[in-house]
């Protein structure tokens, strides 16, 4: 009989916090999490340590953020020998396994990082971060027929459907074996979904009119940048639905209520043309404030403010695999990117910082200040404090706590 529950992470791709309805964004069509946030802990000052996925995913994994945990630049590779979440809980009695996106493998630098040839990349069983049962892909951002390799034999084969469905699909399969058990399951089901190609089919949902959607305020109006974020936007909220859809009816049901902690989150966001800026990597609110819920047997819904990090998650999934109270939080989240990534309108430029619900401080490579948002008064950010003398003082007590952070 298990004593200690289940423990499953669904992790999805460039999903920004605001978009969920339970969330308030008028685009966002997501029943099944508005219902599972009515279950759960919303941790709704969640952010990644580092918004770009190898990054995160690497710290999501180990608890240790980037670069220490050995992933500094795009293209690095979490190494073999990294500890990982999937092993202390092996060490605990758990049974592991892992679908869809791994995204911290050995990648080839010459393919572009949306096409089938990276989603063909060999994941070797030495290099799964430990899990028992591995059953995914590399990457490539095939949105529809994913690729697959792992539980069902090492060389890549193509799959068909919808990847969020398909991934949530393969999952489920292995719940249901995994609940016929003796031993207690950790699970991470990783999506690639709302992540680019947004104008690819999204499982039969329907393109809203681009003119329909809902623009945030910081969002620049009447030229490219507007056109642009109503287009992507049309095209992210339908992978949106349907990822919601595929977590709802095909995840969800197979997982009892009783006895398993479901956690949702996502590894990054997408500035989707806030401050006139798109994708990731930024350390604006659209990219690095991430949906983090957390439904645990026996305990009632809420709605948390406290800062939380994703590079916290491993530690407290030992705390609820040991029976015991996580971690109190910190002061503040760490944030960072420790590298440019040349791609496409990405972040110019390495920068690090803290943030709290109430400020954020980010510094530049040689630490001098280069953004500082008083978040209480302005949360979309459309005023940089950073060269204002009143603020002086209080740029300069934080500046101090991130020296002690860093």
């Amino acid at each position: 009989m298990k004593s200690r529950p289940n423990i499953l992470w669904i992790v999805t791709t460039q999903w920004r916090a605001q978009a969920c309805g339970y969330a308030g964004d008028p685009n966002a069509r997501t029943p099944h999490l508005d219902a599972l946030a009515a279950e759960s802990t919303n941790h709704a000052e969640a952010v990644t340590p580092h918004p770009f996925g190898p990054q995160a995913r690497a710290a999501l994994l180990t608890g240790v953020r980037s670069p220490a945990n050995g992933v500094r630049e795009y293209f690095d590779a979490l190494p073999a020998d990294a500890r990982t979440v999937a092993h202390a809980l092996r060490d605990r009695g758990y049974a592991t396994a892992f679908f869809g996106k791994w995204g911290v493998g050995r990648r080839d630098a010459t393919l572009p990082p949306v096409s089938e040839g990276a989603a063909r990349i060999a994941v070797p069983p030495a290099e799964r971060g430990g899990f028992e049962t591995w059953d995914g892909f590399e990457g490539g951002f095939q949105l529809n027929d994913p690729w697959r390799q792992g539980r069902h034999g090492d060389a890549p084969r193509r799959e068909t459907g919808y990847q969020s469905d398909a991934v949530c699909a393969w999952a489920a399969e292995y719940l249901r074996e995994a609940a016929r058990g003796d031993r207690p399951w950790f699970a991470i089901v990783s999506l690639e979904a709302p992540h680019p190609p947004y104008a690819a089919p999204a499982a039969g949902i329907a393109l809203r009119a681009a003119e329909a959607i809902v623009l945030a305020a910081n969002v620049p109006r009447g030229g490219e940048v507007e056109a642009k974020a109503r287009r992507e936007l049309a095209g992210y909220h339908a992978h949106i639905e349907a990822t919601d859809r595929a977590i709802g009816r095909v995840l969800l049901p197979v997982v009892a209520r009783a006895d398993t902690v479901v956690v949702f989150t996502s590894v990054h966001g997408d500035m989707h043309g806030a401050h006139g800026l798109f994708r990731k990597g930024w350390p604006h609110e659209e990219s690095v404030r991430v949906p983090l819920l957390v439904r645990r047997p026996g305990e009632a819904a809420c709605v948390s403010r406290e800062p939380v990090s994703l590079a916290d998650l491993p530690g407290m999934t030992l705390a609820w695999a040991e029976g015991r109270p996580a971690a109190g939080t910190r002061p503040f989240a760490a944030i960072s990117m420790p590298a440019v990534v040349a791609l496409p309108h990405q972040c110019d430029r390495v920068w690090s910082g803290v943030r709290t619900p109430e400020r954020k401080l980010v510094v530049d490579a040689a630490g001098a200040p280069w953004l500082f948002f008083d978040l209480e008064r302005d949360p979309m950010e459309r005023e940089n404090l950073v060269d204002r003398p009143e603020r002086a003082d209080e740029i300069a007590w934080w500046r101090q706590r991130w020296r002690s952070n860093a």
